[in-house]
């Protein structure tokens, strides 16, 4: 269903009628794949092809084993999708981070302390990587602080890629904190 999702949109060209003045892209995208998966319910279900007919399964799998199969989370797949979009984003500013620390030659410094970049060390943390990087307790902390800055200014950066008027970037960064379970 995915690559038939793929194969409309590309060949209606549905992609035309995405307007930055109405929407994001990734809302636009998303009604989209509803509205296909939509289709795709109401064509199976269409009387010519038997919907109307009573249909019964022969697995023998009784209801207390289905229910046990269930996922155990709440997630719609709405939600699923933002926290996906939130983690690959993520996932590519902490890779350009990586690198430009790299190009720095602050590689093996980066390697001990991006464990920081998702919160706050528990007691006695910092010590123990700065006798690992040779360095002061309060050059950790420092370098730390650099690397958190760079990385919200980096995913500003590619925040700002998402969305038509700069002014919307708070927001993005907001939805994708919401994805993620953060606010």
């Amino acid at each position: 269903m995915t690559q038939d999702f793929f194969a409309r949109l590309l060949e209606k060209s549905v992609l035309k009628a995405a307007d930055p003045a109405r929407g994001k892209f990734r809302s636009f995208l998303l009604r989209s794949l509803q509205n296909f998966l939509n289709n795709e319910w109401d064509r199976q279900r269409a009387e010519k092809r038997g919907g109307k007919a009573f249909t019964f399964s022969l697995d023998d799998t009784t209801a207390e084993d289905r229910y046990r199969l269930a996922p155990a989370h709440d997630l719609t797949p709405e939600k699923i999708f933002e926290r996906r979009w939130a983690l690959t984003l993520l996932e590519k500013v902490h890779a350009q981070l990586k690198a430009e620390c790299q190009d720095e030659g602050k590689g093996a410094q980066f390697e001990v302390l991006q464990v920081y970049l998702s919160g706050e060390p528990k007691a006695g943390k910092y010590d123990e990587s700065a006798a690992r990087l040779g360095l002061s307790e309060g050059t950790v902390r420092v370098a730390v602080h650099r690397l958190r800055k760079r990385l919200g200014q980096l995913l500003r950066i590619e925040v700002g890629r998402t969305v038509a008027d700069p002014r919307d970037i708070d927001e993005e960064i907001s939805n994708l904190l919401m994805a993620l379970g953060q606010t």
